[in-house]
This record gives structure tokens, sequence and C-alpha cells, in this order.
């Protein structure tokens, strides 16, 4: 029997005390997290509630239309349904994504409101204050009405509750709305107390529309309402028969109808004549396969539960998940903004099966059912750098099933995933970022899946030459060993190939399959054909060989279009060979070459925090005896500047975790420096102490502790690992998980 376990080596406290019963008045983790970061600045974060990796979502949602809103859905490119900028609520979207670039979901707005039922969004948005976000909970005022909104949500159910003054309320459901502009939708009244739906969603990034598909909903209310109806707003049409159209481009309202209406701008109201002040709470399951399930899911999370219950389990819930990793010692802030990052790593990947298990297969021509949890949102391009090497340290038995899910993503569909969302394979980015994920998670002991299934998908993707959607141009890059500017992207494309092949190298080495092995490490390094020793830089060429002319090196900074590189420039791509760094020294003449190099990089301000392809450069120094202390003072230099306690503290897109797993792994003081391989690197903890919880079913230890013996902003003077001697700035994973005590000592 094949195992391959033989081959590889191993703040309102009162608030919270009112629910929590907690014991004293130290503040919980989960306390610590403040969901309005991120939210301005391109973060694409959203202030409202959800579960860890939920289904189900709530943001309010300000970006659409009103003229005193600085930044609006259709203005501008918009990926997020909330910028905190703005002052204009139009509802509260039951469905998000967070910290992505394109736009999608944003769906399935809700919408208190007082007075006549009126169904234009900009007639009915309301200005607001006071809002409150915490982790799992969120609130705001409305002024136009006076209405309190609360909200919080469970796994797959977002459940509101509002406060109403007396006299006439109602509550919206708008489906015509939300944050791109993909349209078809269906609305039926059940009874007074729940109504249906489905909504279409799938326009990411608008490069797939034929593969639009449904999002489904129940909403059940905690009062019967007095009177409900739905509306519905055709197109406008010319013509001979326009003319006989009375409703023709005019909303029209159905009052006391249960009938499914459908059609793109339509909707739904409830309406309340309160002889004083009331609250409503509604509870919206969410499914992506049907109508019954999204029922079923509400049901079975939240039928018997108040709002209040639900926050408790939802607010314990994060607690548990971030009480993973303790930190000790640092300022409120640096514990604000460490546990805020921490959240937004356990955002995406997240939920997609329902309560019963079944889930949309990829293609969706098929519903499949999972006795764990199938995974979704895989936006591997960003994740694979560092958010997923860290779910495999923090939280292994989530990272299996992630893999198992990208596994059934081959089963259904023949590829690996490379950005996937709800069982759409959208093929956005470059690279083939599936493998260097899996293999670096089976090489640090997560590997209780289908290895040698695993491996063989892999080589498909590397191998296939025809009808490749994950490899674009493979025959070039196999003949040649790079992509020419008949790509796209043709250098950085080379680069993401090198990494993923890399990965498969150490894999095949792994499980003893040495002729790919060798072949593998060789495909890796052909980087080097398009390295230029003159300038030092990476830099393209074209389909006859020769240098592209004219080459600007700076070209396609701030993602401008250009002939080499997808999302940067030749010096942000320029060290972007995590596998090969101590070759890369070699090619640019040994080490100080390589330091004046990469300093140049932070000197003429080409760095760019808030994009990938760099964002390990501020560690390359630890490669250069005697200038490791350059890392150290640039890593905390870098979170200083762009990680901060406010909504625009993130240094832009947070790209489903990534930008917030740099700064957890900077600020405990090491770093996955190159994907795929066991191996960190150290710099200096911005915490006295870190414990990492072990789970016991994947590691040995308990826990892993690093201390920083003397709280100074000196230079790392030494290192030890369980009181013995530390002699270099890597430290292989296994080492880590199995050495108990890490202490940095500062000078």
């Amino acid at each position: 029997m094949f195992s391959i376990s033989k081959i590889i080596s191993k703040t309102a406290c009162s608030f919270y005390m009112l629910f929590f019963s907690i014991t004293n008045f130290a503040q919980q983790p989960a306390d610590y997290v403040n969901p309005f970061i991120g939210t301005s600045n391109f973060g694409a974060a959203f202030p409202g509630p959800i579960a860890p990796r939920g289904m189900a979502s709530i943001s309010p949602f300000n970006v659409a239309g009103a003229k005193n809103t600085p930044m609006e859905k259709d203005s501008q490119w918009l990926s997020n349904p909330y910028v905190n900028e703005n002052t204009f609520l139009t509802g509260f979207s039951q469905v998000n994504l967070s910290g992505v670039g394109c736009p999608e979901l944003g769906v399935i707005l809700l919408m208190p409101t007082t007075g006549n039922v009126e169904i234009d969004h900009l007639k009915y948005g309301s200005t607001y204050s006071n809002e409150v976000a915490k982790a799992g909970y969120y609130s705001v005022d409305l002024k136009k009405y006076k209405v309190k909104g609360e909200f919080t949500a469970s796994k797959r159910v977002g459940v509101s509750r509002f406060s109403f003054p007396k006299g006439q309320s109602n509550i919206l459901i708008n489906l015509g709305l939300g944050l791109t502009n993909e349209e078809g939708s269906m609305i039926k009244v059940v009874s007074s107390t729940e109504i249906e739906g489905m909504r279409s969603v799938g326009s990411f990034c608008y490069n797939s529309p034929e593969d639009a598909y449904p999002v489904y909903f129940v909403a059940k209310f905690s009062k019967p309402a007095e009177k409900f109806g739905v509306w519905k707003k055709p197109s406008k049409y010319n013509g001979v028969e326009a003319q006989w159209m009375g409703y023709n481009g005019k909303a029209r309202i159905m009052k006391n109808t249960i009938k499914t209406v459908v059609g793109d701008s339509i909707g739904s109201y409830f309406t309340y004549k309160f002889d004083k002040q009331e609250t409503v709470e509604v509870k919206i399951g969410i499914s992506y396969v049907s109508i019954e399930n999204a029922r079923e899911n509400l049901e079975k999370e939240t039928e018997n539960k108040s709002f209040d219950a639900v926050y408790k389990d939802t607010y314990n819930e994060w607690n548990e998940e971030l009480s993973k990793i303790l930190v000790e010692g640092g300022s409120e802030d640096d514990k604000t903004i460490f546990y805020t990052a921490l959240y937004h790593t356990l955002i995406h990947p997240n939920t997609l099966n329902d309560f019963n298990g079944e889930y949309p297969q990829i293609k969706r021509s098929k519903i499949g059912k999972t006795d764990g949890t199938r995974y979704t949102v895989f936006s591997l391009w960003d994740t694979y750098r560092n958010m997923h090497p860290l779910t495999s340290l923090v939280y292994p038995k989530q990272q299996s099933d992630m893999i198992k899910s990208m596994l059934k993503m081959y089963d259904e569909n023949g590829w690996l995933p490379k950005w996937e969302l709800n069982s759409t394979e959208t093929f956005t980015m470059v690279g083939d970022p599936a493998s260097i994920v899996i293999v670096d998670a089976c090489l640090k002991g997560i590997q209780d899946f289908d290895v040698y299934k695993a491996y063989y998908a892999m080589l498909k993707g590397a191998d296939q030459i025809e009808n490749n959607p994950l490899r674009p141009g493979l025959k070039e890059y196999i003949e040649k060993g790079y992509l020419s500017t008949n790509y796209p992207g043709p250098v950085s494309t080379t680069q993401e190939y090198n990494t993923s092949d890399y990965a498969i190298s150490l894999l095949a080495k792994a499980l003893g399959e040495k002729e790919d092995y060798k072949r593998f490490a060789k495909r890796s390094l052909s980087y080097r054909k398009l390295f230029d020793k003159d300038l030092k830089l990476l830099r393209p060429r074209t389909a006859n060989g020769k240098w592209y002319e004219p080459f600007d090196p700076e070209a396609g900074a701030n993602f401008q279009t250009n002939a080499g590189f997808i999302e940067g420039n030749a010096w942000q791509y320029a060290f972007m060979v995590p596998h090969d760094i101590r070759g890369l020294i070699k090619l640019m003449g040994g080490d100080k070459p390589f330091s004046d190099q990469l300093q140049k990089v932070f000197d003429t301000k080409q760095f760019d925090m808030a994009n990938e392809p760099d964002i390990a450069y501020p560690y390359l120094f630890n490669y250069i005896k005697g200038e490791e202390w350059k890392s150290q003072e640039m890593v905390k230099k870098l979170v200083q500047e762009y990680f901060q306690n406010k909504p625009k503290g993130l240094p832009g897109n947070d790209d489903t975790g990534t930008m917030s797993a740099w700064l957890v792994y900077s600020m405990m003081g090491f770093y996955p420096i190159s994907p795929g391989d066991p191996i960190y690197t150290i710099t200096t903890p911005m915490f006295d102490k870190v414990t990492i919880k072990l789970d016991s079913r994947y590691y040995k230890k308990e826990n892993i502790v690093i201390e920083k013996e003397v709280n100074t902003d000196g230079k790392i003077k030494a290192m030890e690992l369980n009181g013995k001697p530390l002699n270099s700035y890597f430290i292989s994973h296994d080492d880590f998980v199995n050495g108990g005590t890490l202490k940095v000592i500062q000078n």
C-alpha cells in the first residue's frame, strides 16, 4: 500500500458580556477585529457580518448612483458594494465578495423604509450615521427613516433586525439593483411572513457572460405583514406595439399577490403599521442549488434562534478561529490590525455547499454532494504566495478540504482551478497556481487526500499542449523556455510557469519520480533566457528570439498595459523567481550587485506594496549575509506605512486575504519565502510573544512559540530554537513546527 508519509519527511465589552458571559474584562481576539479596515483606498473589504468562510454575508450597499457619493459603481471600475467615504445607502446586499479586483455578487438588497412604499432606490435611499462593525455584527442608523438596522450571519443565512418607529413601515427586497449590471431575477411572496426568489449573477470581470448563474434565497420575517406585494419595471420599447403599452418603461406594483414575477428590475415589499416602536427580524437563507435548499439552510441554521443567539454563535466561532494565534505585547492598534488581517484571511475561500451537502458542480451540469466542505472563490494567482501557506500552518483541516475541493473541480472540469468562483472557472490572471498550493501543503504534512491524483492533475496542466486553458502558449514555453511577445504578459507568465514547474519537481522528487523531477527542475530555470545581463532585469523577447524594442523597464507600473508583464513592470518582476534566488544572485554577478539592484527597487519607488509580484522582496535581503538587517527595517517600515487601524489601512485591494496574510506573517516575524518550498525566512516579530496553536491531526507539537527577548528597535543579534543557537535566517517547516520555541534576541 502506497504511503506518502514514508516518502515525505515531516469595543463594547459590556455588550459582549451581556450575551456571552465572558468572565473577565480581557479582550478576546475577536474583539480586536475592525471590519472597517480595508473599506477605503480600494481595499474592497466590506464592514458587514459574515461567519468564518461563510456563504452568506451582509454588506451596506452605498455605491448606487447617488449624487453625494464620491465613488459610484457605474462611474468607474468598482469591485466592492461599500466605500467608507460614501454617504448614501440603498440597502443591504446578502451575498458579497471580500477584497477582489472585479465586481461580482453584491445582490439581493434588503432595505427598511417608512411611510408610503417607494421602489426607486434613488428616492428611497438614505444617508446614515452611527455605524458599528465587529466580527459577526454591523449596525447603522438610517437618518431618513429614524430606523436602526442590525445585522449578523450564520454560515448560510443573513439575519437582519430593524427597529421601526410608530407608523407605517416597509421592508423592501430589490432584485434589480446589484454591484454588476448582470440581469435576470424571479420573486414570489409565499405568505405574509415569507418570500422566495432568485437573482442571476456571474459577470466577474465581465469576461464570461454566458456563465451567469442563479443565487437562490428564502426570506422569513418575524412578524406577518399587513400588506405585501411585488413590483416590476419593464424596459422601454419603441415602435408600433409600444403605442399599445400603457405601462411601457413604467414600474407597476402588484398588491397582495402571491404570483411569481420574473424580470430584470423587480422586487417585493412587506408593509406594517405599528402603534409603537417595534422590531422585525428578517432571515435570508442562501443557496446556489435551489430555493428548497435555501429554505432548508435557513431552517437548519437559524429557525429557532433569535438575532442575538445567531450573533453569539458567530462571535464564538470567530473567536475560536482567531484564537489559533495569540499575541502578547504590542499596542492596541497593533493587535487590531493583526487580528483584522487574520479575520480577512478567513473569509475566502468560503463555503459553497448547502447544509445538506449539495453544491453545483463546475459547468453546472450536475449537482454534487459532499460530506465535508466544498470551498469556492480560489483567487490563486494571489493566494498561493502566502494565504494558503498560512492556512496550511494554522488551519490545516481547512486547507485539506480546499485541496479536496480543487480535486473535485478537476474531476468535474478536467483541470485544476485557476480563478474559480461559485463553480465557475473564470481563468482570470496567468500561471498555473493550484499546483503550488497543493505541493506546498503536501510537503508540510497535509496528505489526507489522493496525492497521486493531484500529481497527475498537475502533470496534465503542465504537459498537455493542445486546448490547455491553464497554460496558454505552453508549446512555445516548452520549446523555447519562455513565452514571446506573441502572448500577453510573456515574461511574468514565464515566471509563473517556472514557479509551478519547480513545485511539481519537488513533489516528483518526494514521490520518487526521478525523470519528472529532473525535467521540471530544469524547466523551472528557463526564466534565465529572459535575463538581460546589462540591465540586470528580465525583459521580453520577440518570436524570433530578439529583445523586444523599445523596452522601458518602468512601463507597466500602476497596472498599465505593457508588452512584457501582467500587472507590473520589469522592476516589480525582477526578483519574482522565489525558487531560484541564489541562481539569480549569480546571474546578477554576486551578492553586492544583487543587493544593489534589490535596493534600487525601493529607492526608485518601484516597489508596489499593493500588488503580488514583489511583496516578498523586503525579505530577500536575508539571502545576503550581513544585510539581513535591511529586511528587518524594511518590513517594519512597510507595516507602519501601509497597514493601519483606519478604513484606508490596507495598501490597496486585499486580493481575498493576500495582503492581510502578508501582514499576519510580517508581524509574527517569519514569511514563506518560496511557495512550494517548506521553508520560512525570519525577521523581527512585532509582538513580545506569539503562540500558534497547532492542529494535533497534522502536527505533533501543541503549539509554536515565538518570543522577542528585548523589546527594542534594535537589529537581530541572535536566534535560538529550543534554547539552541539558530545560525540561519531560514528555517524548515519541520524544524519550525517541531521546535517548540523560537527566540529572537535583539541588540
